[in-house]
């Protein structure tokens, strides 16, 4: 008989040992999955009791370095984000960026928030001409707020409507950030006046 030690394989049947590796691998993932729930995507517990995203009538929290009553009476579009300078993240406010006129147009406000500092979110908003702003959120209250999971690189891409009254009017729980601009503007339109 061979001698063993950690991972080697101590039997010359491949198919007990494959099916004892996948089983160790799902006690891992389960162990994760049950230990750290938020880091590895469960719902957010709110500030409010509630679980999981804001949902649609709820009203909005506001944000750190934007004032969402002092936009009461217009759209805004509240989207969440992991990183700045990231293919998707850029690619996200770059969109945002490109559909301004029409965001102008219709009066509709835009704020983006992730856990970047406001000194990244500045360098960020320069290097891609972001006319909108961005909040800092690095303590994860605003992300909380609106129960928006945070992973170990920023938080998921998630996107609010907030009605012309303050509160949700629609959320994007998954968003594809080519497109995410029209998808917005196309919904704000149907907003009650």
């Amino acid at each position: 008989m061979k001698p063993t030690c950690g991972l080697v394989r101590s039997s010359d049947n491949p198919v007990k040992h494959r099916a004892t590796l996948v089983s160790a691998a799902f006690v891992v993932v389960l162990a994760c999955t049950s230990t750290f729930g938020v880091a590895c995507g469960g719902a957010v517990k709110r500030p409010d009791g509630g679980l999981g995203l804001l949902p649609s009538g709820a009203s909005a929290p506001e944000l750190a370095d934007v004032k969402l009553t002092a936009l009461r009476g217009r759209p805004v579009v509240v989207y969440f984000y992991p990183q700045d300078e990231t293919p998707g993240c850029t690619k996200e406010a770059c969109a945002f960026r490109d559909a301004w006129k029409d965001l102008e147009k219709a009066d509709i406000a835009v704020v983006g928030v992730s856990t970047n500092s406001r000194e990244r979110h500045q360098a960020f908003q320069q290097r891609h001409q972001l006319p909108f702003p961005l909040v800092s959120d690095d303590s994860g209250e605003i992300g909380a707020a609106y129960g928006v999971s945070k992973k170990l690189w920023g938080y998921d891409r998630v996107t609010f409507l907030v009605g012309r009254d303050g509160k949700i009017a629609h959320v994007w729980p998954s968003v594809d950030p080519g497109v995410h601009a029209h998808e917005v503007i196309a919904e704000a339109s149907k907003l009650p006046l």
